[in-house]
């Protein structure tokens, strides 16, 4: 897996945005300077994250972005699967039901590709934007 400029900057502007008080608007404008990111480039991912239910809006004098749950509700697994599209560490098992046309050729392979990416949603849906900013160890928590 792989993980693009958009999934990365879609975690900065979360962890931006839970850094603020939850209850304030945050000006995106503000987050791409702190963030050292193209405003309109921000404005692309904030927009998708908008439509994944992962922050919330308000226009006007003292609107902007603010996330849609507490930071301790909110994995880095449900970002970067809805900036990627997917965590699959290849292809073929990321097809949403669609049959490979080499399946057969590489069935000793695909139940560890399968398993490698039950691992990476596991381990990526253990750990919150909370435990991010709170240093917290991967992979320590129970």
């Amino acid at each position: 897996m792989m993980v693009s400029t958009r999934g990365r900057y879609a975690l900065r502007v979360m962890l931006d945005l839970a850094q603020s008080d939850g209850a304030a608007y945050v000006s995106l404008k503000a987050v791409a300077e702190r963030q050292g990111v193209s405003l309109k480039y921000l404005e692309s991912i904030v927009s998708q994250l908008h439509r994944g239910g992962l922050v919330e809006s308000a226009r006007g004098k003292d609107g902007g972005y603010r996330l849609a749950r507490p930071a301790e509700a909110i994995t880095v697994y449900e970002i970067i699967r809805l900036t990627e599209g997917t965590t699959a560490p290849v292809a073929c098992i990321s097809c949403d039901g669609d049959s490979c046309d080499r399946v057969d050729a590489c069935a000793a392979t695909q139940p560890m590709w399968q398993e490698l990416d039950r691992m990476i949603e596991h381990y990526l849906s253990g750990i919150t934007l909370r435990d991010l900013l709170a240093g917290v160890p991967t992979g320590s928590r129970a």
